[in-house]
C-alpha cells in the first residue's frame, strides 16, 4: 500500500486517503498498523506510534470532518458546527515535537495524538486563510482527492500529474486516436 503526499496541505492528504468516494471506496488507513505507517511517511513522526482500533475509529472521523469541511469550503458553503468543532479539539491538542539533533539532522517524536495535532493544525490553517479558495478536486475519474492549487495560472486540473494526470492525458490520446481511426487513413497509408 503506497501512500501519496500531493495535495498541498497534511490534512487534505489525510483526506486523500480514501480514494474514490462515489466509486468503489478505497480506504488507505483499514488497519491500526496502516495509520502507524501513515504518520511515518507523512513525515509527522520518525517512529511509528501505537495505534488501537479506537484511534483508528477517532482518525477516520477527523478524516471525513477534514473532507467535509474543505468540500464546504470548495463550493462557498458554511461549515457545519459539529466538523468544525470536531477539527478544533484536535488542532488543539499538543503537536508532534521537534528537535534538532547534534549531527543537525531533525528528529519527530510524539505519539498518534500529537501527530493528529500537527494534521489538523494544518487543516485549520488552511481552511481559515486566504487559500482556502485554492481548494480543488481531481478532475480524473475517478479520483475524489483535494489539493491546494498553487500553480501559477491557478489552472491546475490533477490532483497528480504523474498519476491522474498521466492517466487522463493517456485516455485522452487514445480517444484522439480511436476517432481518427474511423475517419480517414492516417498520413502514409492507403486504403483497399
Amino acid at each position: 500500500m503506497e501512500f501519496t503526499f500531493v495535495s498541498g496541505n497534511l490534512g487534505l492528504d489525510l483526506a486523500g486517503t480514501v480514494g474514490r468516494r462515489r466509486t468503489g471506496r478505497v480506504d488507505l488507513l483499514a488497519t491500526p498498523a496502516d495509520l502507524a505507517r501513515w504518520t511515518v511517511a507523512a513525515g509527522l513522526l520518525d517512529t511509528e506510534p501505537a495505534v488501537s482500533d479506537e484511534d483508528l475509529a477517532r482518525t477516520a472521523a477527523l478524516r471525513e470532518a477534514v473532507y467535509r469541511l474543505a468540500s464546504a469550503a470548495r463550493a462557498g458553503s458554511p461549515f457545519e458546527a459539529a466538523d468544525r468543532e470536531l477539527l478544533n479539539r484536535a488542532a488543539g491538542r499538543a503537536p508532534a515535537g521537534v528537535r534538532l539533533r547534534d549531527d543537525g539532522g531533525l528528529e519527530r517524536t510524539g505519539d498518534l495524538e500529537a501527530a493528529l495535532a500537527t494534521t489538523a493544525r494544518a487543516a485549520v490553517e488552511l481552511l481559515g486563510g486566504p487559500r482556502a479558495v485554492l481548494i480543488r478536486e481531481c478532475e480524473a475519474s475517478p479520483c475524489t482527492r483535494l489539493y491546494v492549487d498553487s500553480s501559477h495560472r491557478r489552472s491546475r486540473r490533477w490532483c497528480d500529474m504523474r498519476g491522474c494526470g498521466n492517466r487522463a492525458k493517456a485516455a485522452a490520446f487514445r480517444a484522439r486516436d480511436r476517432r481518427d481511426g474511423q475517419g480517414a487513413p492516417a498520413p502514409g497509408r492507403t486504403t483497399g
